[in-house]
């Protein structure tokens, strides 16, 4: 198996090979705030990829890697009382290196090795993972990840996560109509971290409004 199919496999199988012990515990006292509701944008994908795991700079099993800088993206889902949410699908999709998403009608100009969607599931610890490449702005919008939250028994959430010390932040109407300490919890640091082939490293949790679950 080559380097590339072993750092993916790896990505796939990562928390059940201890992944779960790089997140940052969730601290908090009290009940938390719930994530901001966002809208889901006109770019969710028309048709689901056959490739929409989590691991959105390679598609297939071709071994290229997307264009972008390569980011590790880790969070955790939590309820208003800090308990982690197991089982929850999480999606995200964004735009490639150049601005473009997979979307019907924007074919032109794709980059070919970036998924642009994926999936992953929380695990016991709420914990999700993904490898993506750190967004970039494209027209009339500062960089973002777009996310979408469902499971069974749970209040489902879409919403969207930015870039923080980003300069295209300043000019973005929709990020800045929110209210600031909302926008401050949607707003994320992408780390210097060279590690397993990724360049930058980013952390978010994700609050859900209610939990259906018993327990």
């Amino acid at each position: 198996m080559d380097a590339i199919a072993l750092r993916r496999r790896h990505l796939l199988l990562g928390s059940a090979l201890g992944a779960g012990a790089l997140l940052a515990p969730f601290r908090g006292a009290g009940a938390l705030e719930p994530t901001q509701r966002m809208m889901a944008g006109p770019f969710y994908p028309d048709e689901i990829p056959l490739d929409h795991d989590n691991d959105l700079a390679h598609v297939g099993k071709s071994g290229a890697t997307a264009r972008g800088e390569i980011a590790e993206l880790t969070g955790r889902v939590v309820d208003v009382s800090g308990r982690a949410l197991s089982d929850v699908r999480v999606e995200i999709w964004q735009c490639d290196a150049t601005g473009h998403y997979h979307h019907v009608g924007r074919e032109s100009g794709l980059d070919p090795n970036f998924q642009g969607y994926g999936v992953a599931t929380t695990r016991a610890d709420g914990a999700y993972r993904f490898r993506t490449i750190k967004p970039v702005r494209y027209s009339g919008r500062t960089p973002h990840i777009h996310f979408k939250l469902s499971g069974q028994g749970i209040d489902g959430l879409t919403t969207q996560m930015f870039v923080a010390g980003d300069p295209n932040n300043a000019d973005d109407g929709i990020y800045n109509s929110l209210d600031p300490e909302r926008r401050a919890a949607l707003t994320v640091a992408f780390r210097r971290d060279a590690r397993d082939g990724a360049a930058y490293a980013a952390h978010f949790e994700i609050v859900l409004a209610s939990d259906g679950r018993s327990g």
